[in-house]
């Protein structure tokens, strides 16, 4: 047991390593390709090889069952990338990825309408305190293209859609699918969707344009790393600490892409947007308390049991 818990931190914390980072790769892609284009080829290439891992099929039951998967690849993959991807023309790529990690907010207001999960008073003042550090982060004139309004609805659309596709994965890993066939269904599912997109939104990706050594690489370290690897370690991740243990991570994410921003993109942090971050992490954690607490007293109370019996 104690072995599996560690794999699982281990593979929650890589898939956020890596995530944070690609908001940056991202960012120097957009400067020669379109969102849409570099959604589209990242999936791609994310879907073949997780073909390659584990090409078993997926049996599903019902319509409903496989209405879920192409639910699923449209608001985790398409929405959410094409937000993300856009937003990342108007602001900074530290400002994205604070706005997306507040995605576990969305995730508990949808659980409440819709699996009628509740929330208590400490998720309400969790969330106050996180909307004022986004606020001094988005206003913060030292922080290049924070004022963008449309970056902005963006970057808070992608992290509602991520919720949207964190409500509907969770239906989904009731139905026993292995997590790299899981993966990859939901992958097809978003390159079908992404199609259509493509014809109005145009695609121009060229193999010449992939012959740039740096391009060719970004590419690769989104679709094979960000995508199709990381979205098989979270998942797995999910299977084995649960959903409150492994969202926990997601608060990194500001903090990894803040740092890679700087380091490579040459980005100024300056104090107003760290005590926005400080604010973020706080309101965060004190949403999830409450969640966490009771988390640790069920599994107690189930050691309980288990030893009684």
């Amino acid at each position: 047991m104690e072995k599996a818990s560690t794999r699982g931190h281990l593979c929650a914390l890589w898939s956020i390593l890596i995530w944070g980072t690609t908001f940056v790769v991202t960012k120097v892609l957009l400067d020669k390709f379109t969102p849409a284009e570099i959604l589209f080829t990242r999936f791609s290439a994310a879907w073949v090889l997780l073909m390659i891992l584990d090409h078993s099929r997926v049996k599903t039951k019902s319509f409903k069952e496989e209405l879920m998967f192409a639910s699923a690849g449209l608001f985790g993959v398409v929405v959410y990338f094409l937000f993300e991807n856009t937003a990342l023309t108007y602001i900074t790529a530290s400002a994205v990825g604070i706005l997306v990690s507040v995605s576990p907010f969305f995730t508990a207001l949808i659980s409440r309408v819709f699996l009628g999960e509740k929330t208590k008073r400490y998720f309400f003042a969790g969330f106050v305190l996180a909307m004022v550090g986004i606020t001094l982060v988005t206003l913060n004139g030292g922080v290049e293209g924070a004022l963008d309004f449309k970056g902005l609805i963006l970057a808070c659309g992608a992290a509602f859609s991520w919720a949207v596709y964190s409500t509907i994965t969770k239906k989904i890993s009731s139905l026993g699918v292995k997590a790299v066939p899981m993966t990859r269904h939901i992958f097809f599912y978003a390159i079908i969707i992404c199609i259509p997109v493509l014809y109005f939104m145009g695609f121009d990706v060229k193999l010449k344009d992939l012959g740039n050594t740096k391009v060719l690489l970004s590419f690769a370290f989104l679709g094979f790393l960000g995508s199709g690897i990381c979205y098989v370690t979270w998942n797995s991740a999910l299977k084995i600490l649960g959903a409150v243990k492994t969202s926990v991570y997601i608060y990194l994410i500001p903090v990894v892409t803040v740092i890679f921003s700087v380091i490579f993109l040459k980005e100024k942090i300056t104090l107003m947007e760290l005590c926005g971050i400080g604010l973020i992490f706080i309101g965060l954690f004190i949403s999830d308390k409450d969640r966490l607490f009771n988390s640790e007293k069920n599994a107690s109370k189930h050691v309980h049991q288990g030893a009684e019996q």
